[in-house]
């Protein structure tokens, strides 16, 4: 497979990023950010972009994938719900419809999270923005789309958060993780876990379109 990722310096890039350099039926890795991931591979291409919204300038660099990870995503804590829709809604769809006619045979997976409010009018902002932009996603021609919806996921392999006070919550828990992991695998996942089990929907699908928790231990 040829894969693309945003949102490799995230957290949960991150670790995608580590299972598709390791996986030997991935051919090719190219990540598409603003800065750097700091990875050095045979396998890996870097697209540094400063304006994601506008990716004219590189769109013949971005064709030919078998699937895009977009893993690229804020804590809407502190933020408005206009500030938050922005990043999570605007830039994901901007992204997606230039990809879509450029790859007819690309798997799009999108990383959202698991009380996503596909109605888009629950009482929670982040779910309703999370929920708008799920739907727009399925109306896209890409040959394939998938919401992963984890809850709690545990950095493993040096990952790291890219937000101060989740790296000092998982310093803090990291006694406890291992249990919760085996107590709720419904509500607790791993960096690994989610990149093995993105790559084995792209390459295998999935009955599902929405993934949960169970569905993403179980993959």
């Amino acid at each position: 497979m040829k894969v693309l990722i945003l949102g490799a310096t995230g957290m949960v890039g991150q670790g995608v990023l580590r299972e598709c350099l390791l996986d030997p039926t991935v051919e090719r890795v190219v990540t598409l950010g603003r800065s750097g991931t700091g990875q050095t591979d045979k396998k890996l291409t870097e697209l540094i972009h400063a304006d994601l919204f506008d990716l004219s300038a590189i769109e013949a660099q971005l064709t030919g994938f078998d699937a895009c990870f977009f893993c690229l995503g804020v804590t809407s804590a502190g933020m408005t719900e206009r500030a938050y829709s922005r990043v999570t809604h605007d830039l994901t769809l901007s992204v997606a419809r230039m990809l879509a006619p450029l790859n007819p045979k690309m798997t799009f997976i999108y990383v959202s999270g698991m009380g996503t409010d596909s109605t888009e009018h629950g009482q929670r902002m982040w779910a309703r923005v999370k929920g708008k932009t799920e739907n727009a996603l399925f109306d896209l021609p890409f040959r394939a789309t998938y919401m992963f919806r984890p809850a709690v996921i545990v950095p493993l392999h040096g990952v790291q958060s890219k937000t101060g006070w989740y790296r000092w919550l998982y310093v803090v828990l990291s006694p406890v993780l291992p249990l919760l992991k085996r107590a709720l695998p419904r509500y607790v996942t791993t960096t690994e876990q989610m990149g093995r089990a993105m790559l084995r929907v792209a390459r295998d699908g999935y009955p599902r379109p929405l993934l949960e928790g169970l569905d993403i231990e179980g993959l």
